[in-house]
């Protein structure tokens, strides 16, 4: 795993901390530094808890994945979270970097698990892949547009990695 970096100008440590909502511990402005808020987003997609994931987006926030539909918001986020978790139940998510700019995100992963859900191949998979956040008012996340490469999940899904 690559080291963790925050490459944040003054100016941009100012805008996350600028909004500030005591109720929501999730949110990315309560954070001294947004590395703090991704890496626990990660741990949140390892608790096999799909609210859990939810629960770090804006009430009305959405989740699309490879130019796919949006999921729009908690109960439909949750719910593209809960097929992953249930496709992978061994599922881990580690965040691979976070760049930060004044307009938003971007969120480095890499997701590790064996497709051994209902209908798995049982096959081991490891792939990358990011997401470009727009954050809320609120401090959390209002748009997340993920990508990966989908040709080489699929390859991984039928025959497997082999990981280090």
């Amino acid at each position: 795993m690559r080291p963790l970096r925050s490459a944040l100008s003054l100016r941009e440590q100012s805008t996350f901390r600028t909004v500030r909502d005591s109720a929501n511990c999730n949110s990315i402005s309560d954070m001294n530094d947004p590395v703090d808020f991704a890496a626990r987003y990660a741990k949140a997609w390892c608790s096999h808890n799909p609210e859990s994931v939810a629960a770090f987006f804006a009430e009305n926030g959405s989740l699309s994945v490879n130019d796919g539909p949006p999921a729009i918001g908690r109960v439909a986020i949750a719910e593209i979270a809960r097929g992953f978790m249930s496709d992978f139940p061994d599922l881990t998510v580690t965040m691979d970097s976070l760049t930060v700019a004044s307009n938003g995100a971007m969120f480095h992963w890499t997701l590790t698990g064996t497709n051994t859900g209902p209908g798995g191949t049982g096959k081991r998979v490891r792939i990358s892949g990011y997401e470009l956040w727009s954050i809320h008012n609120d401090g959390l996340i209002a748009e997340s547009k993920g990508r990966f490469d989908a040709t080489e999940y699929g390859r991984q899904l039928r025959h497997g990695v082999e990981l280090l």
